[in-house]
């Protein structure tokens, strides 16, 4: 028997980092090669991650919600194969730090964009922490250690061998907040999972350097144990106490994409926002009517399906819209087709992916690329492709009752346009005042690539056609 690592993948799209958002199996399952074993939620997407060999699980390195670096163990299987050099394997069982040198010869990327570089394969080796959940994560314990695992919190304290000579476990920003705040992390007791040293614990290692106790070498040793319970209870605190005044939650996923993103393009761009509120009366209508017309039965047809179609009338009006920015080569780069780009609310955070050749699609087809979209946005299945290249954005703030914003721009676009909602209000139609159906759009472009003019034709133009929708044919 021979126990494999499955490392965490990098999918190719240069992230560093995955959360575990679910596991599929469990230690004693057995699992074949291309079968899914967990789901994890990269910056950008959730993806299902497949096993690339057969076996028997042996152990689940990490529990669901935690966000694991790729190129760390996240499952270790037992396997039936025998190693073609016989001296390898019996090192996996004697000796941990041996085995990992052996073993990237005999892993083969296996899956499109799933290698496994050979330097992630010789980093951080654990040889250091006797407990067996800690040889557990190197997948270097035997099959009963396994159940073992559980109990990884209880040996944290026997994890300061480190500075006896092996280099400290810790992330990079971690590593960089100790040296800018003068600690060596060789100091640090550490109380993250596996003995890996957190910011909480440079923290507490400095607060305990300027005090006076600090000074004392026999006093460290007192000291020491107070910040190994002190994570734990203000992790604890939000969830257990009611009256707690703060609760902070960790960045991380599609969340913490969107926000780099829009910091981004908010300080990139230089936004404008234009607004027109108009009559939309007779869009209303039409909705009902073409829900009611047998061509166009099962497909969902709804405000925001004539209001995409108006949109891309009025960028085959106004065509220099449909661009991007270069910044290095100092080009505008104009489009020949559209990218359509509908942003969707998820559990998970905003995401934008589009609708590749919007322009081309007849209203039908328009409806189910919508409706797919939604779809899977909501199921949390986008895929990265699927938010790529996009070229302008619809954002529909109306489904909540607003009547517009002033959106950011989705990087790399040249517009967006917020939806407001659609209410009934007095307006005055062919000279008297009666109750209509009144929305507000704005759109938000970027003045590099849109100047005044061409920006408020292009939303004259989509006002236009939602409040003559004829328009839809007429000026296609």
């Amino acid at each position: 028997m021979t126990i494999r690592e499955f490392k965490m993948p990098d999918v190719g799209e240069g992230l560093t980092e995955a959360e575990i958002l679910k596991w599929y199996v469990q230690p004693g399952d057995t699992v074949t090669d291309g079968q899914v074993v967990c789901e994890v939620e990269t910056a950008k997407a959730a993806v299902e991650l497949p096993i690339p060999f057969d076996g028997v699980v042996h152990a689940l390195l990490f529990e669901e919600g935690t966000t694991v670096d790729v190129g760390q163990v996240i499952i270790s299987v037992q396997t039936g194969e025998a190693e073609a050099p016989a001296p390898a394997a019996a090192a996996v069982e004697a000796a941990p730090a041996a085995a990992e040198e052996a073993a990237p010869a005999a892993r083969q990327p296996v899956l499109v964009g799933y290698g496994v570089s050979e330097s992630s394969t010789k980093r951080r080796p654990r040889k250091t922490a006797p407990a067996p959940a800690v040889a557990a994560q190197n997948g270097t314990a035997a099959p009963a250690a396994a159940p073992a695992a559980p109990a990884a919190p209880a040996p944290l304290p026997a994890v300061p061998a480190q500075p006896g000579g092996e280099r400290p476990l810790a992330k990079p920003p971690v590593r960089k907040l100790a040296k800018d705040l003068g600690i060596d992390l060789a100091s640090v007791v550490p109380t993250g999972d596996g003995g890996v040293v957190t910011r909480e614990d440079v923290h507490a290692a400095a607060a305990a350097a300027i005090t006076p106790q600090a000074a004392v070498p026999a006093a460290a040793p007192a000291a020491a144990p107070a910040p190994v319970a002190a994570p734990v209870a203000v992790a604890a605190a939000p969830a257990a106490d009611a009256s707690a005044r703060e609760t902070r939650i960790p960045v991380k996923g599609v969340r913490k994409v969107t926000a780099q993103a829009m910091v981004g393009s908010a300080f990139t761009a230089p936004h404008v926002t234009e607004f027109i509120t108009f009559d939309v009366t007779r869009t209303m209508k039409l909705v009902q009517e073409l829900k009611a017309d047998p061509d166009l039965a099962g497909l969902r047809i709804n405000p925001l399906l004539l209001i995409a179609k108006a949109v891309l009338v009025a960028i085959r009006r106004n065509p220099d819209v449909n661009a991007s920015w270069d910044e290095a080569a100092q080009e505008i780069v104009l489009k020949h087709y559209v990218n359509l780009g509908i942003a969707a609310a998820t559990p998970r955070g905003l995401i934008v992916p589009n609708i590749k050749d919007a322009h081309a699609k007849t209203l039908g087809e328009l409806s189910e690329s919508l409706s797919s979209l939604v779809a899977t946005a909501r199921d949390g299945k986008t895929s990265p492709a699927d938010m790529q290249n996009g070229t302008i954005t619809i954002t529909n703030v109306g489904v909540f009752g607003v009547d517009t914003g002033t959106p950011i721009l989705n990087p790399g676009e040249s517009a967006i346009l917020a939806v407001g909602a659609i209410k009934l209000q007095p307006w005055v139609h062919k000279g008297k005042v009666k109750p209509r159906h009144v929305t507000t759009l704005a759109l938000s472009f970027d003045h590099r690539l849109i100047d005044g003019e061409l920006g408020s034709r292009f939303l004259a133009d989509i006002a236009a056609v939602l409040e003559h929708p004829r328009r839809l044919i007429t000026w296609s």
